[in-house]
């Protein structure tokens, strides 16, 4: 019995060009751990294992690589082209574990790196990797035919991240990345392609039609979630301590722009080079201006220029403003 989509009973549904919106953010992690967990032969989460070397024999395809059973009565797999050597994966892990990014650029994937095993990489960090590290680190680790594979598939994914996108571009990525898909079928098991992974040729077309990924991914959604999830006190009534949090915020953010020296809430950098400083004349500013000026600065005091009178009479205007808005009242 197939399930049939509600969605499917609305008079428009047909004509939408994009029914789904697919997560670049998603589908990236769950490429690149299928690729490292596979290339290093990591556990449970590798596609390369006697569950899948049994598949193919029930399959009744490439009987080279069929599980083999020893005298000792263990399991033997046979190497495959992606299979690596411990030299190689010694390389793949200093490539991993001495690369510097500038700040804020990403973050330190060493830490993911404990015993020469690979555990808790973020989405942000498989980002990094497939589209920045895993060409370099693959370039001798691995077969010639693997890389330049797995590169036309990092290459991809850099073009549909990137700013700026042409039709031209992106008619050729439509085309290439089916080639790119079917040349890692003769390469990987078919264990290795997972709904995700299936999912990587769609992405091309998608952004078409939707535009850029950077408006359609979960990124700004995820980091704003894991910071009202920061506020939870009481896990009784999370809602409550959201709301508490959020209006404490609010109220400081409001609060911090009456304050003289200091950044406020709403401007405030952890790091940064050039020290900026708030400009605040000798008579005191409500609000600081931000920033630096270019050329000489004449700093001119509104009273000094107009007087003393100016404000007494402005104090009397507001002065009967309010005694008119409380009589009607």
């Amino acid at each position: 019995m197939e399930k049939k989509s509600i969605f499917f009973n609305l008079p428009y549904w047909e004509y939408n060009l994009v029914r789904h919106n697919l997560d670049v953010m998603h589908i990236e992690k769950k490429v690149c751990n299928n690729l490292i967990y596979t290339l290093l032969g990591l556990g449970k989460k590798s596609k390369d294992n006697v569950e899948a070397r049994l598949y193919l024999k029930e399959m009744n395809i490439r009987p080279a690589l069929w599980p083999q059973q020893r005298a000792s009565g263990r399991t033997y797999l046979s190497p495959t082209y992606f299979t690596m050597s411990p030299k190689e994966k010694r390389l793949f892990y200093e490539v991993l574990e001495n690369v510097k990014f500038p700040y804020s650029y990403a973050s330190n994937i060493s830490r993911c790196i404990r015993k020469r095993n690979l555990s808790g990489l973020k989405t942000h960090d498989c980002h990094v990797i497939l589209q920045e590290l895993l060409p370099i680190a693959l370039r001798r680790s691995a077969d010639k035919r693997v890389t330049s594979v797995l590169i036309e598939l990092c290459s991809y994914f850099r073009v549909l991240c990137s700013k700026v996108l042409k039709f031209k571009e992106l008619e050729l990525l439509v085309e290439k990345i089916a080639q790119t898909m079917s040349n890692m079928e003769t390469i990987f098991l078919p264990s290795f392609f997972t709904v995700m992974v299936h999912l990587v040729i769609h992405l091309a077309l998608e952004v078409k039609i939707a535009g850029p990924v950077q408006y359609r991914w979960m990124y700004p959604i995820e980091r704003y979630l894991r910071k009202l999830k920061s506020y939870v006190r009481n896990l009784s009534c999370p809602e409550g301590s959201i709301a508490e949090a959020y209006i404490a915020n609010e109220c400081l953010q409001s609060c911090s722009l009456y304050m003289e020296g200091g950044d406020s809430r709403s401007y405030w950098s952890r790091k940064s080079k050039d020290d900026t400083k708030h400009e605040i004349d000798k008579e005191g500013c409500l609000f600081p201006t931000i920033g630096k000026s270019y050329g000489s600065v004449e700093v001119i005091s509104w009273i000094r220029k107009h007087g003393c009178k100016h404000i007494d009479m402005c104090f009397s205007i507001v002065n009967q403003m309010w005694s008119t808005i409380t009589k009607s009242q």
